[in-house]
């Protein structure tokens, strides 16, 4: 079993809860903390709690940076946490996100992988907090950035001073970029396997209905989950040889990414991914993550973990 941090900006693309209740559903990784990021970050700390009281689970949930170092504007869809009732009243931690995962880190170094699924920003000031932080990481898995075009991508752009950062820290790191997630789609059928899995089901398919009609689609493409995924089915992707990643930072083009192999690199893309077993895999996880507990909030049994 693998110890995880999830890093994410749940609550605005339906993917990071879907991310996270992927991982709910995955029995050979231990879900350790969420931490979360961009934005509104105690209303998405809330968010995250509650879906771990709906998949039974008492979650430690830790808000971290709401600013961006890039010092650019926030995104913020508008929808996020609207259809859950009573947020306020989930315990989160009064805590911060990065002095968190130092402190996590210290104590378990070499032991913890980190998924940061959103804006980089609180791993960049984590590491600004102690720069030793880097070489504790056992391995970082991102969604971000697109290879190989001119896409400049939503996390790495939102704060792409973070992203230069920690991709230029020497962190053991895995990135699958939107030339990659883009391949795998969630729909309709997809979607019904999911609402019938419980109360977490049922909440995470009607935030996937509330994504699709923000796009005016009857899909969407499962950026974070797909990431997330290549931690526990690493045979269903291909990845490159070690390298490094550049990231241009102010200007039209912040965010964009470029990788290019290096002997001393410690940064790997995926290259290639099986798009249908992909989705078929985070379809049953999260399938499993509602069905484990099929049980009412007031129903749930705190002990549980």
């Amino acid at each position: 079993m693998r110890s995880i941090i999830l890093d994410t900006d749940i609550g605005s693309d339906v993917d990071d809860a879907m991310a996270l209740a992927q991982l709910l559903g995955s029995p050979e990784l231990d879900l350790v903390e969420v931490h979360t990021v961009y934005g509104d970050t105690r209303l998405r700390a809330q968010l995250a709690r509650r879906y771990g009281v709906l998949a039974g689970r008492d979650l430690d949930v830790v808000p971290g940076v709401v600013e961006p170092l890039s010092g650019r504007k926030v995104w913020w869809a508008g929808h996020e946490g609207t259809l859950h009732d009573d947020l306020e009243q989930e315990t989160i931690s009064a805590d911060s996100a990065p002095e968190r995962l130092v402190a996590r880190l210290r104590e378990q170094p070499g032991e913890l992988d980190v998924a940061a699924i959103g804006p980089l920003t609180n791993v960049a000031a984590a590491l600004a907090l102690e720069p030793q932080a880097a070489w504790w990481i056992r391995h970082l898995w991102v969604m971000g950035g697109s290879f190989g075009d001119d896409v400049c991508e939503h996390n790495f752009k939102s704060d792409d001073v973070a992203a230069q950062a920690v991709l230029t820290a020497g962190i053991p790191t895995t990135i699958t970029g939107l030339e990659i997630t883009q391949q795998v789609t969630i729909e309709a059928a997809r979607l019904e396997r999911i609402r019938a899995a419980g109360p977490l089901g049922a909440a995470l398919g009607a935030d996937i209905e509330q994504w699709w009609a923000y796009w005016n689609e009857t899909w969407n493409v499962p950026h974070d989950p797909v990431a997330v995924l290549a931690l526990s089915r690493p045979e269903l992707f291909t990845f490159s040889k070690l390298g490094r990643v550049s990231i241009e930072v102010e200007g039209e083009r912040a965010g964009h990414s470029t990788f290019a192999p290096a002997a001393d690199g410690t940064v790997r893309i995926i290259t290639a991914v099986e798009a249908e077993q992909v989705a078929e895999e985070i379809t049953a996880r999260i399938v499993a993550a509602g069905t484990a507990y099929p049980v009412a909030r007031g129903e749930i049994d705190g002990d549980r973990t």
